[in-house]
Formats: C-alpha cells, sequence, structure tokens
C-alpha cells in the first residue's frame, strides 16, 4: 500500500535523533515553513471558503467545525476566537468533535471512528449552516461522516491529501498538499500547521466580507473589559479623528459597539441615526461613514 505523503519519511528525518538540538529544531523549523507553503496554490478554494463561510453568516446560518484529534483542536482554535475578533454571536459557531468535549483531555485514537455519533451530531444541521470539514488524511471516518449526513449545508472539506474521499464529499475542497512531516505522521506538525493557516486566512476574509474589518482594525469588536475598552477607544479615535476622552464617551453611549461610536464622533446626530446609518450600509463602516 502507498504511504500518504504525511507517513513518508522526511529527507530532514534521517539521523535526527543524533542531531544537536538547534539541528532538530532547525530541521522542524523548516518542516513548518514547507508545509505553509502549500497555501499559496489553495488561495482560490480558501476564497470560495470564506465567501461561503461569510455567506452563512449573513443568512443567519453557523459555521459549523468538525474533525478529530489535531485537526479538531485546529478547528475550535480557530471556531472560538470568531466571536472575541469580530463579534459574532457564539451561538452561530458549532463545534463537533469526535469524542465530544471529554477527547480535548485524552485525545484517544479510537473516537474518531464513531460515524454514529457523527452522523447524530450532523442531524441538527440547517439549510443555511456551512460545515468545515478537517482531515490531514481527508478519510477520516468521523468528518466523513458528518459530510455525508449533512448534504442541505454548504460543506468545505481542508485536507492535506489529494484525491482524498473528503474532497468528494465537500462543495469547497481545500487540499494543502503538506510534505512529508519531519516525524513522520505526526500530522500535529506541518500538517495542522496548515491546517490553521488556512482557517486563520478564510475566517479573516470572512470577516472582511462582513464589513468586520476596517483599515486591518476589528471593528466589530464590543468592548466588555477593560482590554478591550481600551482597543476600542483607540479604533474609535483613528477612525474619526476625534480625541481618546472623546472615544471613551462615544463608545459608552454606543455600549461598547465600536462601529457605532465611530459614527456618533464622525457626526452621526445620536444611537438611532447612527444605527440606521449603519443598517442602510449593512454594517459596513466604510460606507456609512461615505454616506455622513
Amino acid at each position: 500500500m502507498t504511504l500518504r505523503r504525511t507517513e513518508q519519511p522526511h529527507d530532514l528525518a534521517q539521523g535526527l535523533d543524533t542531531l544537536a538540538p538547534p539541528a532538530i529544531l532547525s530541521a522542524l523549523v523548516e518542516g513548518q515553513l514547507a508545509a505553509l507553503a502549500a497555501l499559496r496554490p489553495a488561495l482560490p478554494a480558501l476564497q470560495a471558503g470564506a465567501e461561503a463561510m461569510a455567506a452563512a453568516i449573513g443568512n443567519g446560518g453557523r459555521l459549523i467545525y468538525t474533525a478529530a484529534g489535531s485537526s479538531g483542536l485546529m478547528g475550535m482554535a480557530d471556531g472560538l476566537e470568531l466571536p472575541g475578533t469580530f463579534g459574532l454571536s457564539p451561538a452561530q459557531i458549532v463545534i463537533s468533535l469526535a469524542g465530544g468535549a471529554a477527547s480535548l483531555q485524552h485525545m484517544t485514537g479510537n473516537t474518531e471512528d464513531d460515524v454514529a455519533e457523527a452522523r447524530a451530531a450532523a442531524s441538527t444541521v440547517r439549510a443555511h449552516d456551512c460545515v468545515i470539514a478537517i482531515s490531514a488524511s481527508g478519510a477520516t471516518p468521523y468528518p466523513l461522516a458528518f459530510l455525508k449526513a449533512a448534504p442541505q449545508a454548504t460543506r468545505i472539506a481542508i485536507v492535506n491529501t489529494p484525491a482524498s474521499p473528503m474532497l468528494a464529499q465537500a462543495e469547497i475542497g481545500i487540499c494543502l498538499e503538506t510534505p512529508p512531516e519531519v516525524i513522520s505522521g505526526s500530522t500535529r506538525l506541518g500538517a495542522a500547521t496548515a491546517q490553521k493557516a488556512a482557517l486563520n486566512a478564510m475566517s479573516s476574509l470572512m470577516g472582511v466580507l462582513l464589513g468586520h474589518v476596517h483599515d486591518g482594525m476589528m471593528v466589530n469588536l464590543v468592548a466588555d473589559n477593560a482590554k478591550l475598552e481600551d482597543r476600542a477607544a483607540r479604533i474609535v479615535a483613528r477612525i474619526s479623528g476625534c480625541d481618546l476622552a472623546s472615544a471613551h464617551h462615544h463608545l459608552a453611549a454606543a455600549s461598547g459597539a465600536v462601529k457605532l461610536a465611530v459614527l456618533l464622533a464622525s457626526g452621526a446626530r445620536d444611537i438611532e441615526d447612527a444605527a440606521q446609518i449603519l443598517g442602510a450600509a449593512r454594517g459596513h463602516l466604510r460606507a456609512a461613514l461615505n454616506s455622513l
């Protein structure tokens, strides 16, 4: 049987355990950098994935990440950070891991084979949802069964192995053809790095498409602690040109919502006027500012 690429020996692996620590680290880092190069050919597919994610959120649907093991950790890290980064409702983010939350503390391999659990989890998927299934092999039973059981949703597959079954089940297939791992088969290394970078890029483009990024700033965050209040005030001041004291004042009037505070600082009559302007611009701050 032909070994998957992630299982094949790496050129830098021969005698790895005999090398000095600096040389071992150098080999491991080179493996990570080589894995990231796999994203370049996947840019068109990543764009399609981001557009599908934005459409799901814009239509009131959910992003559902499904995976097992290291790939599950990558999906969970991406999904759980989206409410804080882009102000998405936590109810719009679902993490469906093989073995459930308990698998995070004790990552055993047998949970990834539970296709009955995957089908049960997929039974709640709705038409406007977007499923993001992740697997280095592209054949992990849990996310593969989840994809098969959710034809009503838009389905994205992120894999590291070409011509794999998950690609055939997804409307949007993203193949990150990473090189062999420096430690053979340890897909938490290069393959997982490429997966996380792909998820970062895809969900960040989604945020831009939804209007939650303005000049590289996270304008859809809601300031609900001291650190975020300071960050939000600096964003309001930078975009509107007001001073920090005024920015804090407008943020208070907007209950911490950055976009509304920017509009107040830029000439909106009151919070109702700011909300109406932003609504007419479909949540895009630049269009809202241009209409003032």
